[in-house]
């Protein structure tokens, strides 16, 4: 299970180094789009766009190796004050609830994706593509964050009875 978890890592921080390569990506995009509206040639037509659905693929690809390496915030100031087994208690209903999100999202995203591939749907802005091509991403996503939901309730498991200190606290 341990090196199913690494490799699962390893994933995890290529979707990270992807939506990070996205931001550089829309960082350079919009730069240059301005630079080039200001000095009257026009600018890039489609950048608006490209960067929304930068922003989207950034945030999905991001969440689940975020969760991974502690890196949410999370309002933790009632868990602290808790006895430690209740507080771990509470972190295991945390995680329960978050795999419940996330597989609501995988099935609502794989029906909402699968219906826009089943009518042909195209998205018609600047530019035009099919609908589902935007919306594939997200149930996959989701399903790497519930996987990575169910390696924290391992790692959970293993530790001490008492509430988690792997994330950035907002206490």
């Amino acid at each position: 299970m341990e090196r199913l978890s690494q490799r699962y890592g390893q994933l995890l921080e290529g979707m990270l180094l992807l939506a990070c390569a996205l931001l550089f990506g829309m960082t350079v995009l919009i730069g240059l789009d301005v630079l080039l509206r200001n000095v009257g040639l026009g600018g890039i037509p489609p950048s608006n766009e490209l960067s929304e659905y930068g922003l989207y693929l950034t945030t999905i690809l991001a969440a689940p190796g975020l969760l991974r390496r502690g890196m949410h915030i999370r309002v933790d100031i009632v868990l602290r004050l808790l006895p430690p087994k209740v507080a771990w208690f509470l972190e295991w209903v945390g995680d329960i609830v978050g795999i419940v999100c996330c597989m609501y999202f995988v099935w609502y995203g794989t029906g909402v994706t699968l219906a826009s591939y089943r009518a042909g749907s195209v998205s018609i802005k600047t530019l035009v593509l099919p609908e589902w091509w935007i919306f594939a991403p997200m149930p996959v996503c989701f399903l790497m964050v519930a996987i990575e939901f169910i390696f924290r309730m391992r790692t959970l498991a293993l530790s001490d009875r008492e509430p988690r200190s792997d994330a950035v606290s907002a206490s």
